[in-house]
């Protein structure tokens, strides 16, 4: 098999570690690996199967004199804006996992189980975007069902979890939660707004002119951008109390009558998706079983009281690999098959 000279900008960050973790784990075809940060990370290291590997400064021309074909990029949108299109120009697919390309029309924006044709639109400007880390396990259950049933409506409620935002937020909660265990005064709330420790917090990103915030605004257009629909998207984004792993209540309306049954029936044949549904058993999807897990888990399947064509579900992910530097990576091995195919 062909192997490839990768490059990971932003390879100090929470993404970027999860990334080479990813690529080891799944034996990922590297020729050689260039990590990139910025100038203050120059001389870190990164280990990458059993060696150490110094991380260089990411400049325009970095990309060229690596000989770089894929670029991995999760170092911030203003990153992105700057040097993903150096990386496009020397000839590298770039896989962007920020939102500055995510709606920008000539750009295809993929989740591998939903829209992996659309990679092949990838050459019009040498970049891949990666969706919403909220975004990507909800259209991977949604997808299946929308194919089956033909969806309507889609109403969610996210639970995400502090590690969404960066290291910044993992410290947070639990430097405020040490301090509450103490009875020490918080005086200062870190990646958040207010504490997050024993609290939860209904916002996330910035508040728009229309009361929606923009991380709201992202499940909506990004989710119809990637199935290539048009059905009504309402979302509540809340930030809770937990380290890690994205949860989503989600209610959905389709165009007939559905069942429970016929829901886990989809779902269970869905690609990177698994049913724990046994509520005799009292077992359900919780962040704590899906952190550092590939899959997306969906339970507590129901029919609605009221109307027989909607149904509501509960789904978590691990929003750093699923969400973020799994899905980028199987971008990339969806990009190799097309590319030799």
């Amino acid at each position: 098999m062909r192997e490839f000279i990768v490059a990971i900008v932003g390879a100090s960050g929470a993404v970027g570690e999860e990334l080479i973790r990813i690529l080891e784990e799944q034996n990922f075809p590297i020729r050689k690996l260039v990590p990139l940060a910025s100038k203050r990370s120059v001389k870190k290291e990164i280990s990458y199967k059993n060696q150490k590997i110094a991380i260089q400064e990411t400049t325009h021309d970095i990309f060229k004199q690596e000989g770089v074909e894929i670029a991995f990029f999760s170092a911030g949108g203003s990153v992105s804006k700057e040097f993903a299109p150096s990386a496009a120009q020397a000839g590298a697919v770039v896989i962007d996992n920020t939102s500055y390309f995510r709606m920008q029309e000539n750009i295809p924006l993929v989740v591998p189980e939903v829209n992996s044709e659309d990679i092949k639109l990838w050459k019009d400007s040498g970049i891949i975007a990666n969706p919403n880390c909220s975004t990507i396990q909800m259209v991977q259950v949604l997808s299946p069902l929308h194919k089956k049933f033909n969806i309507k409506r889609v109403d969610v409620s996210t639970y995400q979890a502090v590690s969404g935002a960066g290291k910044k937020g993992m410290e947070s909660l639990l430097k405020q939660t040490k301090q509450i265990l103490q009875n020490e005064k918080i005086e200062d709330c870190g990646a958040f707004p207010y504490e997050i420790a024993f609290n939860l917090i209904p916002h996330i990103d910035v508040f728009l002119s229309d009361s929606y915030t923009k991380e709201e605004v992202k499940m909506i257009k990004e989710s119809c951008k990637i199935m290539h629909s048009n059905f009504e998207i309402s979302a509540t984004c809340v930030r809770v109390p937990v380290l890690r792993s994205h949860s989503e209540a989600i209610s959905i309306r389709f165009e007939n009558e559905v069942s429970a049954k016929m829901i886990r029936e989809v779902l269970s044949n869905a690609e990177n998706v698994e049913v724990i549904d046994d509520i005799q058993n009292v077992k359900y999807p919780m962040p704590i079983i899906a952190t550092n897990t590939d899959k997306t888990y969906v339970g507590r399947i129901r029919n609605d009281y009221f109307r027989k064509d909607t149904i509501h579900l509960f789904c978590v992910a691990d929003q750093i690999r699923v969400g973020a530097a799994t899905n980028a990576v199987r971008i990339a091995q969806k990009w190799i098959e097309i590319l030799e195919s």
